[in-house]
Formats: C-alpha cells, structure tokens, sequence
C-alpha cells in the first residue's frame, strides 16, 4: 500500500480561500434570484449564483486542493473527465438554487436542492479523483465515501438555506468562512478515503498527454479569483443603478 501524501500548505491555504471568495460571491447574487422580475433575470441569476458556488467555491477548491497533494509518484489529469467534473458542479449547484430560489421557500424543495445539489457535488469530488492518471491502483474506503457524501449534502442543504437567508455584509462573510470549512471538509474526507496501491509503472495510455504544471494550481486560483471579483464587480454596478432607478 501507497500512502505517500505530503500537502503544499500554501496551495491547501489557497483552496480554502477560494472556497470562501466563491461561496461569498454565490451568495451574494443569490439574494436577486428570487426578486427576479421575469424568467429571464432569474435564469441569468441562477446560472452566475450556481457558477460562483460550483465552479469557484467547490471544483476550484477542489482542483487546487487536489494539486497541492503531493501522492509521492507523478500525476496528471485527464481533460475530459476533469471538465465534466466542473460541469457537474456547475449544473448541481445551478439546479439546486433554482429550486430553492423559485417560488415560495419551503423546507422540503430546500432538502430536495441540498441532496441534488450535494449528490452533484460528491459526483464531482470522485469524477475529480478518476480524472488522476499515474503509476498506481485506486481503492476506497466506503465508510468514508458515505461520511463524505453525507457531508456535502448537509454541506448543501446548509449553502441553500444561507444563500436564501442572509443579507447582511458581515452575514455573508461569516458564512462563507463557514462554507469554505464544510467544502474544505468533504475534500479531504473524500482524499482520506481514497488508497493507493503501487502498479509497478504502468500509466494510463494518455497519461502525457494530462493536465500538469508545477504552477497549475497558481493559475486556476489566479483566474478563478479574478473572474469572482469581475462577477462581484459587475453585481454592485447593477445593483447600485437599479436603487438609483428607484429612487
């Protein structure tokens, strides 16, 4: 058995605040979903609130977080199950505030969207984790797999009700810094999970041809960070003019 595992604390601390940054930025666009005027503004606001919330507050944590595992044998990642694995958290995300954000709030469409949304969210954890090609055999722990599981759909159905709640500031930054802690927590539940077994070298037959780059995880933190600001920034702008027409 491979058990190898040494962390660059930097990247771990990076993942964290992404998951923090997104999870702020979801929450803040989720406040227009269900103010929106027609079904196009609240599809609009559904798809930036599931983007910030799938793609920066839990896949890019979980990228970065995955590139900051050093497993003690070279890794790169497939492309096309990685991609899938950010679509997957988009689209969770995206359908669980739609539920929960159209029409009347009520517990049973807020435990409907967290277990659809959290159900995603693992999905996309594990697809992640396939999406790793090396020299070694995977196993899993399915105690832990279930403890993860269950996790992310508490972690979910927590984001939703947040997400639908909270409209101070100060609110806001407070749970985020907790979401980033349960997005954190179902990560590295899930990598505990996960054994690895020495094959003796023998890579995937695409192996070369994966995602690698010892400053990968620099640049996805780098790009994903900038486009939750512009997202932030362009918010503000709209929700500054539509007081201004109100006035």
């Amino acid at each position: 058995m491979h058990d190898h595992q040494n962390y660059n604390l930097l990247l771990v601390v990076l993942s964290y605040a992404v998951s923090v940054l997104g999870s702020f930025t979801a929450l803040q666009l989720a406040v227009t979903i269900p103010t929106a005027q027609n079904g196009r503004q609240r599809m609009v606001a559904v798809l930036a609130a599931g983007a910030a919330m799938g793609i920066g507050a839990i896949w890019a944590m979980h990228f970065i977080a995955m590139l900051a595992c050093d497993m003690g044998l070279p890794v790169t990642y497939d492309l096309p199950r990685t991609t899938l694995s950010a679509l997957i958290a988009f689209g969770s995300c995206a359908i669980g505030l739609g539920i929960v954000g159209t029409g009347a709030f009520n517990s049973g469409k807020l435990v409907l969207g967290g277990v659809f949304m959290g159900i995603g969210v693992a999905g996309m954890h594990y697809l992640g984790m396939a999406a790793m090609m090396m020299a070694a055999d995977f196993s899993y722990a399915m105690n832990l797999v279930a403890v993860s599981i269950v996790i992310a759909v508490v972690a979910s159905i927590a984001a939703l009700w947040l997400a639908f709640h909270m409209r101070g500031a100060a609110q806001m930054v407070g749970s985020a810094l907790v979401m980033g802690v349960a997005v954190c927590g179902m990560h590295y539940t899930g990598m505990a999970a996960m054994n690895m077994e020495d094959n003796g070298g023998h890579v995937p037959q695409n192996y070369a041809n994966g995602l690698q780059g010892d400053n990968l995880g620099m640049m996805i933190f780098g790009v994903v960070v900038g486009l939750l600001l512009i997202m932030l920034g362009i918010h503000h702008l709209r929700q500054r003019r539509r007081a201004a027409i109100a006035i």
